[in-house]
């Protein structure tokens, strides 16, 4: 994701020097000399970052900071000086700066800089696209990482052929709402979704809960039920936890889906249906599958295609996109107009262990927006497990 970064400096060898730097790492470098020009580049070009000396032969940079910072969207400012003032970085970062380095120029200090600005960038840009777009709250949110951009690719491609597929990954990790992508993005997105956890019913109830059953097939049984199977007929059946599964009802699962047809428990009637399924879990099942605790074929017959989310600690670099997307729905549902994280906020994210994954992270971010005095997530609202 590539940003476009104003150097604001008098002084033309240090301008074209960070500026030269800027454009060989991917940046795009704009450049003005004073005050006055800096104000012109900014009302003419999409400005995502500046770099602001202190001293200019207009002015100081300060005062431009203050501008800058009264604007409704804040760009990121790096504040540079030839003096090493500790007191004048104190002060610039009490005036909004996002952060402060000294003449001359350390590359790597810069470098780092421009990473943790670019990280709020990128958070406030998945906010302005999901409001513009007017995303639902199931949205899948793709990030940066090239296994996350693979993953999906293969996800759509299995949407729009309606093979069935086994989604594998950690507690928290987001397989249900990848479930809902693929149903989002198929010819079937008009048809039912019907998802059930098997690790949440009980064996004796969860055959009844997917075929259905018959009246008087069992005690209690006193009327005819129709089962998940049979609602989602030419839609979608999201089997979460089917690790979970009895190996009898494995094998009455296996029948139906080869076959395209089932018997509600207690009845005689072949009830034909087309579904395309998706199953989740968190476990190994190759290893559920080497103790016989799950059926091989079964296992094969659900994953043509696999798809292993990968837990949040491997995907750090994708937690400003989330974080935008959580702002978002949160301003929603709890009438707030947060715009925005710190960066030592965003830091302490990054910095976490994420046991919880991207569930974890969607509660942090909810008791945040609660706690939060202002348009700005800082990080004494994060829990503090997070921030200590």
């Amino acid at each position: 994701m590539s940003f476009s970064v104003l150097v604001v400096d008098d002084e033309e060898n240090a301008r074209k020097n960070i500026s030269t730097y800027l454009n060989a790492s991917g940046y795009e470098a704009m450049e003005a000399d004073s005050i006055k020009s800096a104000k012109i580049q900014l009302n003419e070009h999409d400005i995502d970052m500046v770099i602001l000396d202190v001293d200019l032969k207009d002015g100081k940079g300060t005062d431009l900071l203050v501008e800058l910072n009264s604007l409704p969207v804040r760009i990121p400012v790096i504040m540079i000086t030839g003096y090493g003032d500790i007191e004048m970085a104190v002060d610039a970062m009490k005036n909004g700066a996002h952060d402060f380095i000294t003449k001359p120029i350390d590359f790597d200090n810069l470098t780092a800089s421009l990473e943790r600005g670019g990280e709020i960038i990128q958070m406030r840009r998945e906010l302005n696209h999901l409001r513009q777009s007017q995303l639902s709250t199931d949205n899948f949110i793709v990030g940066q990482t090239e296994e996350m951009k693979r993953l999906v690719e293969y996800a759509q491609k299995a949407a729009e052929k309606s093979v069935s597929v086994l989604i594998t990954g950690e507690t928290g990790t987001g397989k249900e709402v990848l479930a809902l992508f693929i149903h989002e993005n198929s010819p079937r997105k008009d048809k039912p979704f019907m998802a059930i956890s098997c690790a949440s019913i009980q064996p004796t109830v969860l055959e009844s809960e997917l075929f259905g059953h018959e009246k008087g097939s069992f005690t209690g049984a006193d009327a005819r039920k129709i089962g998940l199977m049979e609602i989602a007929d030419g839609g979608f059946l999201f089997l979460d936890e089917i690790s979970s599964m009895p190996t009898d009802i494995q094998a009455k699962l296996l029948r139906a889906l080869e076959e395209r047809a089932f018997r509600r428990v207690g009845g005689e009637k072949l009830i034909h249906v087309d579904i395309h399924l998706i199953a989740a879990s968190n476990r190994d099942l190759k290893q559920m599958i080497a103790e016989g605790q799950f059926r091989e074929d079964l296992y094969y017959r659900l994953k043509v295609v696999d798809l292993n989310l990968p837990p949040l600690v491997q995907r750090k670099n994708d937690i400003p996109d989330l974080v935008g997307y959580f702002i978002s729905v949160f301003n929603l549902k709890m009438g707030l107009n947060v715009t925005g994280i710190s960066s030592d906020a965003l830091t302490a994210l990054k910095n976490h262990t994420w046991e919880g994954n991207i569930r974890e992270l969607k509660n942090a971010i909810e008791r945040a927006m609660l706690f939060c005095d202002g348009e700005t997530i800082h990080k004494v609202d994060l829990p503090y497990e997070i921030h200590k």
